[in-house]
């Protein structure tokens, strides 16, 4: 394949900040998209990947299954359990706001936590940011994995009901399997999504294999694409994302045709990695300079520069830090992770734990990691991941 730079089927750029700072001085406008709330739920079978590559977080883990089981008769369930991003609604559009506007440039802020609105609903009723678009990473299921669509600016009379219909759809196919059947309506309620003019509908850092069910993922990436076509309106390059799966991102959207556009997926406090250029006055407008014009610049800001492996561990650790600023009931790292309860209803682990604090030696542990981790794993995980975020390789298929 040939770089995307100056390709015929693509007008997509890619500036870096740290190599063309003045790359924002033609546009008056700048775009966060995917970004994510205290309203995201997020996995926590993380703690069983880390098991992997931690030994000692494996040991913790029995350790604390076998004692749960024991002592409470609850066993933990890691598919359930769940943490939430620290920063509210509010909090977390000001952190991609005020970036944008230290560019010197207006923000468009597209909020988009898994499968709700609620954060937008939340931000609507606040005159400030009464403006929001009405977006949600989507978790579709489709053949042998799920894939995360960016689904912006629903029509602000039909979002519930949309959201409502996209939640149908996952509960169903995730408890009755996915089929052929499932498939087509997928595709049917994207194409009809799509006939909406306004909507933008982005296919989120598509060659993450979130299963790791390995070329099963990029097989059903390309049924995919050739199945739905022009619904699907740009490909994301996301900025929590390596390079090297960005610069493969890259080449897919070349292959297909279609544009690439940013997606900074902050979970944490760290503002979005990249973001879009443009001349929009709202986000209506930018949807149509992507979907129509099909004009799209995605400048990558300076924190994308830094290795990938650290960004993800502090992302990390801002999960289980303790932040007394915060609203009361928000402030601690237990209060913001949840886990069901011997009747299977959600409940955040202070809730849980039988004295209302975390065992000591798990305060302890946690404490140990926060202070060490950024220390002394970068060097373990730049090992794992060697130059995994070299920016050269990704310049040299697509940027300017």
């Amino acid at each position: 394949m040939q770089p995307m730079s100056g390709s015929s089927n693509t007008r997509g750029r890619i500036s870096t900040h740290w190599k063309q700072p003045a790359a924002a001085s033609a546009y008056t406008t700048g775009v966060s998209l995917h970004s994510h709330t205290s309203f995201s739920e997020e996995s926590l079978k993380f703690i069983h990947a880390m098991g992997v590559a931690l030994p000692f977080m494996l040991k913790l883990t029995h350790y604390y299954e076998a004692r749960a089981m024991k002592n409470h008769g609850l066993k933990l369930d890691f598919d359930r359990a769940n943490w939430r991003p620290p920063l509210q609604p509010r909090m977390a559009y000001d952190v991609e706001a005020n970036q944008i506007a230290k560019l010197g440039l207006m923000p468009l802020v597209s909020i988009t936590d898994h499968d709700t609105i609620d954060a937008t609903l939340v931000l609507r009723t606040v005159p400030s940011t009464r403006h929001i678009p009405m977006s949600v990473e989507w978790s579709a299921p489709y053949g042998r994995t799920t894939f995360h669509l960016g689904i912006h600016n629903l029509p602000s009379a039909d979002g519930a009901a949309w959201m409502s219909r996209m939640t149908a759809f996952t509960t169903r196919t995730e408890r009755d399997g996915t089929t052929a059947e499932t498939d087509a309506e997928l595709l049917s309620m994207l194409h009809e999504m799509s006939s909406c003019p306004q909507i933008l509908i982005v296919f989120n850092h598509p060659l993450w294999d979130l299963h790791q069910v390995g070329a099963v993922h990029v097989a059903e990436v390309k049924r995919f694409i050739a199945e739905i076509g022009t619904s699907i309106h740009a490909i994301e390059l996301n900025g929590l994302r390596h390079s090297a799966e960005n610069h493969q991102a890259a080449l897919l959207a070349q292959q297909t045709g279609h544009l690439v556009i940013s997606g900074g997926d902050r979970h944490g406090l760290e503002p979005n990695a990249n973001i879009n250029l443009s001349r929009a006055t709202n986000f209506t407008d930018f949807v149509e300079e992507v979907r129509v014009e099909r004009q799209s610049h995605v400048l990558f800001m300076d924190q994308y520069r830094n290795r990938w492996e650290q960004r993800i561990l502090q992302s990390t650790l801002n999960a289980i830090t303790d932040f007394p600023q915060f609203m009361p009931g928000w402030q601690r790292w237990d209060e913001r992770a949840f886990h069901p309860d011997r009747d299977g209803v959600m409940r955040s682990f202070a809730e849980l734990w039988p004295d209302g604090h975390p065992p000591k030696l798990m305060s302890f542990l946690i404490a140990t990691i926060r202070f060490t981790a950024p220390r002394g794993l970068g060097a373990p995980l730049s090992l794992a991941f060697p130059k995994v975020n070299d920016m050269g390789d990704m310049i040299g298929v697509s940027a300017e």
